[in-house]
């Protein structure tokens, strides 16, 4: 096979604009990252060679070797770990095959520290070679084959791939230094870099005859002689992260399964964090051996958002990742891992709220996942959840929001949404409003699934109040006037709903009057057994549902545009009154923009109100 020309991924070209342009004010952690990639590719292969020995036949020794080259001016960076053939190496270093990738590159502005920020939750690895180099030449060979590649760039669109020699397997990546990185040549230096970043790299990382690193896995280690440094150079190799973590988790477990987890909970939130298949990415070691990054059962998918290690003596070396995920062990292993890291969160949100309030924001809406989840922690993470509501701008958690409830009230009000600030605006809010009562705003996706299956909290119920009959009578609130709505049962009102439900029909499943309006005409409200009206809007969005369900149109009695309406529906019933008829669709339409959706046929909308208007001038 001769010499191929590819063209970079759109986003790898992108990328590597900005990581060439010295985006970083630190330009030594390309050094760290190469040998990251080195150390992950030992990894690999030794854990392979659990089930295939072969792989590594006259070679046991894994280690990472640095040499530099005055002359042409070079530094390498090599191992034998497990290696690329063609494709893997067309794969890895011409796309980046993540999810988040577009939403990356939206985010990335001209503000360095931010960009450093963004970079660091997506991690860039290999290309950050780029920012010392004008040209890089990457030759491998993976462990049981026998042909090598040559890899070759010069950061700046294309790369080539050609057949090259190579004794044993393992990658050699090849730095051609820019003249402002000379530094990178001097053995001090290089020392300095690896000590300070890849100490705890548990494969010998040898420069000549030396070894730089101590090689020793940090975890093994007794906390008292790591210090906060170390801590945060493992988190960013075992992560791939440039952020530093918010919560390190480092401890070991001794018992019927016994196992040393050395966790991290990051401060920004990663953009692999929604990925369909929702994996864990904490590694999982056995006797030091590392056997995957993506455990089945390990960590609950809720959890995710955590990096780090968990190392055990008690799993097999040889065991399947298929058997590994119904090995009891594993999930003894699962259980003491989530409640030690449910325990630390919970005191952070009592201890340093503020803190908490930072981790919230960026994971929050991926711990409620655990809601759905049938588990012994649901009420623990129930009462770690944070809300909006209509208390003020901070969030509130279900605990709070309790010592805040009127006398005589025996719910816990939510109201669901895509934003907090344009539910505030909702008319469903009126009455609770002129009662004081206190109306969680529920704005994720999740909230609408967990509020179905969770339905109380500490004996209290959990109430939407879109849905079912505002009942606001019991509760002793900030209005002390009488109720004035008696007269809904007025002989005119009853006529207008009438005439209302004859013009409407199937539109609406019914029209009654409203106790939770006080300003606004109208609301769209869905009847106690039904689905909720920001679940239907969801679902209809997805595909799930093809139209929309009636609704029960609710009128307040109090409104002016309703008084008349029902003074003019009194005279002779309504029932051949061309206006009210008009009326009847107008406030349904006026009902679902206040909801935030379009009136159902835009155009009868549109022609009903020139006729109104028409009359009224």
């Amino acid at each position: 096979m001769s010499k191929e020309t590819f063209s970079f991924q759109t986003e790898v070209g992108r990328l590597l604009d900005i990581v060439a342009g010295s985006l970083y004010s630190n330009r030594e952690i390309f050094l760290r990252e190469l040998i990251s990639n080195a150390s992950d590719a030992c990894d690999k292969l030794r854990h392979a060679a659990l089930t295939a020995p072969s792989l590594i036949e006259g070679d046991h020794e894994f280690k990472i070797v640095l040499a530099l080259d005055a002359k042409a001016k070079t530094l390498s960076v090599s191992d034998n770990g497990v290696g690329m053939n063609h494709d893997e190496l067309l794969e890895t270093l011409g796309t980046i095959a993540r999810s988040g990738t577009g939403a990356f590159l939206e985010q990335l502005g001209k503000d360095d520290k931010k960009n450093l920020n963004l970079i660091g939750q997506f991690g860039v690895g290999f290309y950050s070679a780029f920012m010392v180099s004008d040209k890089v030449e990457v030759t491998t060979r993976k462990a049981g084959e026998a042909e090598a590649w040559l890899w070759t760039s010069d950061g700046k669109g294309e790369f080539t791939i050609e057949p090259a020699s190579r004794d044993e397997r393992g990658t050699s990546v090849v730095l051609y230094l820019k003249k402002d990185a000379k530094e990178y040549l001097e053995e001090v230096r290089i020392s300095h870099i690896v000590r300070t970043y890849s100490d705890h790299i548990g494969f010998p990382v040898k420069f000549g005859d030396k070894t730089l690193n101590e090689g020793s896995a940090i975890w093994t280690r007794a906390a008292k002689d790591i210090n906060e440094e170390q801590y945060k150079e493992f988190y960013h190799h075992s992560s791939h992260a440039f952020d530093d973590p918010w919560l390190t988790l480092h401890n070991r477990v001794e018992g019927v399964v016994s196992y040393t987890n050395l966790l991290y909970v990051p401060t920004h939130r990663p953009f692999d964090l929604f990925e369909p298949e929702r994996k864990s990415h904490v590694k999982l070691y056995v006797n030091r051996v590392f056997i995957t990054e993506h455990a089945d059962g390990l960590l609950p998918p809720y959890l995710r958002f955590l990096r780090g290690v968990v190392d055990s003596e008690d799993l097999s070396l040889n065991i399947s990742r298929e058997m590994l995920q119904t090995d009891p062990k594993l999930a003894k292993i699962n259980s003491g891992l989530v409640k030690r890291v449910l325990g630390e969160l919970e005191k952070k949100a009592e201890k340093a709220p503020d803190e908490f309030a930072k981790f919230w924001s960026a994971f929050g809406v991926v711990l409620k996942e655990g809601l759905l989840e049938t588990s012994p922690h649901q009420e623990r993470l129930l009462k770690l959840c944070h809300f909006a509501s209509t208390n003020g701008d901070g969030l509130t958690t279900l605990g709070a929001y309790m010592e805040r409830m009127k006398e005589g009230q025996e719910a816990i009000y939510y109201i669901s949404g895509d934003d907090a600030a344009q539910l505030t605006h909702s008319p469903h809010l009126e009455g609770f409003k002129a009662k004081g009562v206190e109306v969680l705003l529920l704005c994720d996706p999740v909230d609408e699934f967990w509020v179905r299956s969770m339905d109380k909290f500490e004996g209290k119920a959990l109430k939407s109040i879109t849905r079912g009959v505002a009942d606001l009578d019991k509760i002793q609130g900030a209005d002390k006037t009488e109720d004035k709505k008696d007269e809904a049962q007025a002989p005119a009102l009853d006529s207008l709903i009438a005439a209302f439900k004859m013009a409407l029909g199937e539109s609406v499943k019914d029209v009654r009057p409203s106790k939770r309006l006080t300003e606004s005409a109208v609301c769209l409200v869905a009847d106690e057994n039904d689905m909720d009206v920001n679940l239907e809007r969801m679902l209809r969005r997805q595909g799930q549902l093809d139209g929309p369900m009636p609704r029960v149109l609710e009128l307040n009695p109090d409104h002016a545009i309703v008084a008349k309406l029902a003074a003019r529906a009194g005279v002779d019933g309504g029932a051949e009154d061309a206006l009210l008829k008009d009326a009847a669709y107008l406030l349904l339409d006026q009902a679902r923009i206040a909801d935030g959706e379009a009136p159902a046929d835009p155009v009868a909308f549109a022609k009903r109100l020139a006729s109104v208007l028409e009359r009224a001038l």
